[in-house]
């Protein structure tokens, strides 16, 4: 019997299905669960998806300027999904072992998102943590295999040298502290392999990807140091209003 998962999610119970497909771990993968797990991670990219077009277009309104964070280059800050994504969502599982679901419907039905920047009515925005997610493009370049190779092959040298070392963290946006144009630490990423269906996002703590997702959409794009802080809260309520949950 199917678990009508995605139905149950469209309805407003997305915590519960979340809770279940956590609970099953790699399970979701079987026959007569992969099908309706994966149109649970679509819909849930395609929510993500809707979301990144609000929040762009609202801070392009008020006149942001998207940059890089070190020199302040102008970067473009979504790059929809190729025409090879698809590809390229089979090509990280093929390289990295499997990889959660909701992160390969992401890269399919999202692209990849860069939001630091200023905001002229904000000037510490560009420290406040904004959203990236690059696993495919990054400042209109082809970019992300030739990076995640070389982290693999040190995150390779590491484990031979300590058997017991981590997991290795998929790179897919620096950490707060380079968005910022500082000197920080490891990039933000998801666990892997991974065969579950929403797997851990690693970035100030680990938490499920949604999870993620949901803090930062709740703060507008711009999740540090958190909901209840006062520095940017209108800009932050502003660019949140209306935002789907995930």
């Amino acid at each position: 019997m199917s678990p009508d998962w995605l139905s149950r999610y469209r309805d407003g119970q997305r915590a519960l299905v979340w809770h279940e497909l956590r609970q099953l771990g790699a399970a979701v993968r079987e026959p007569g669960l992969i099908e309706e797990t994966r149109l649970v991670c679509d819909e849930m990219a395609t929510r993500a998806r809707r979301n990144i077009d609000v929040i762009l277009g609202r801070l392009r309104e008020a006149g942001y300027r998207f940059h890089q964070g070190d020199d302040q280059t102008p970067v473009t800050p979504h790059f929809p999904p190729t025409a090879s994504a698809g590809k390229h969502a089979r090509w990280l599982e093929e390289r990295f072992g499997p990889a959660p679901l909701t992160l390969l419907s992401w890269v399919r039905i999202v692209g990849d998102v860069w939001l630091v920047g200023t905001h002229p009515g904000w000037p510490q925005s560009e420290a406040a943590d904004p959203l990236v997610i690059t696993a495919e493009w990054t400042d209109g370049r082809p970019c992300t295999r030739e990076r995640m190779e070389g982290q693999y092959e040190l995150w390779e040298e590491r484990r031979d040298e300590d058997p017991a070392a981590g997991p290795f963290v998929m790179p897919l946006a620096p950490d707060r502290f380079h968005k910022h144009g500082v000197s920080g630490g490891g990039a933000y990423g998801v666990l892997v392999p991974d065969a579950s269906a929403e797997g851990i996002f690693v970035a100030e703590t680990e938490m499920p990807f949604v999870s993620y997702l949901n803090l930062v959409f709740s703060c507008g794009g711009f999740p540090y140091p958190g909901r209840r802080s006062n520095d940017g809260w209108q800009v932050k309520k502003s660019l949140a209003a209306g935002l789907l949950p995930l």
